[in-house]
């Protein structure tokens, strides 16, 4: 799973895609503490996944531990990281009373970040006691909180825990905004506010959100919005492969194709394909 030498649809040497999931169920089947079922057909695996990155010219990709197949269950992914050779790098999901020495190893197989599913009540909260000791032990060690919701009242619930938190926060999928509800929806504000005060968005999987569909020019004000937000160099873009979920048919190459609309200069998908998650992510 060496990094490839192509820049595919890209147009760069490297490139990162910014959130996927893997599943290897022959070594690693579904874990007890999974979020919620999945179709047969929906797991993939790195091989697979590889050959995606590949053929659409991404050399480095950060992995996401599924909390619907594996939970709080990390060992599939850090396996997949062991053996990527640099290539791709993770975020976990962790329960509450995580040993301080099992998350210094996940940091030092490739961890970046811990993730908080706000949505998910099978995900570790980020309220309470719990929730506090996860933030310092990420605080302590460099890593970022990821957070993903889909529920607007979730968000708004937890703006003042991620305040406080003193650590870097990337939100994922553009916080899946309500478009009925239009840009001045409060969970969407409370996400612009976040991002002016120096929070990360993945602009990604516009699938999850968007009401007509592909090619998403309805999400196209709210992109616009988080870039003027977070600015460009807080904006990082993810494809959410394998598409668990979808609802719909999903692929991989016009999940990518916005990123020309939204980025017509080559220079500003330059940077946010690879220097602004490089930087983030510690790609090298």
């Amino acid at each position: 799973m060496a990094a490839s030498s192509t820049s595919g649809m890209t147009g760069l040497a490297r490139a990162v895609d910014s959130h996927a999931h893997v599943f290897d169920l022959a070594r690693f089947p579904f874990h007890p503490s999974s979020g919620f079922s999945l179709l047969a057909n929906e797991p993939g695996t790195a091989r697979q996944y590889a050959a995606v990155l590949d053929s659409h010219g991404f050399s480095h990709a950060l992995l996401i531990n599924p909390l619907g197949g594996y939970g709080v269950d990390n060992r599939n992914m850090m396996q997949i990281l062991a053996e990527s050779a640099g290539r791709f790098k993770g975020v976990a999901v962790v329960p509450h009373d995580i040993a301080e020495a099992e998350l210094d190893a996940l940091v030092a197989g490739g961890v970046v970040g811990i993730r908080f599913n706000l949505s998910f009540p099978a995900s570790p909260s980020l309220f309470g006691a719990g929730g506090q000791r996860l933030l310092a032990l990420a605080r302590e060690r460099g890593l970022f909180a990821q957070v993903h919701y889909h529920e607007e009242a979730h968000i708004l619930e937890a703006v003042p825990v991620l305040r406080r938190a003193g650590l870097p926060l990337v939100f994922d999928h553009c916080g899946r905004p309500h478009l009925e509800r239009g840009l001045a929806q409060p969970g969407f504000q409370a996400l612009l506010e976040l991002g002016r005060e120096g929070a990360h968005v993945k602009l990604s999987a516009p699938f999850r959100y968007s009401k007509a569909g592909w090619p998403y020019e309805d999400v196209d004000d709210y992109v616009r919005a988080l870039v003027d937000a977070c600015t460009l160099e807080r904006c990082v873009w993810g494809s959410d492969w394998p598409f668990l979920r979808a609802g719909t048919r999903v692929d991989y190459g016009p999940e990518l194709h916005p990123v020309s609309r939204w980025f017509p200069d080559p220079a500003d998908r330059r940077r946010l394909l690879w220097d602004n998650p490089s930087r983030l992510f510690g790609f090298r």
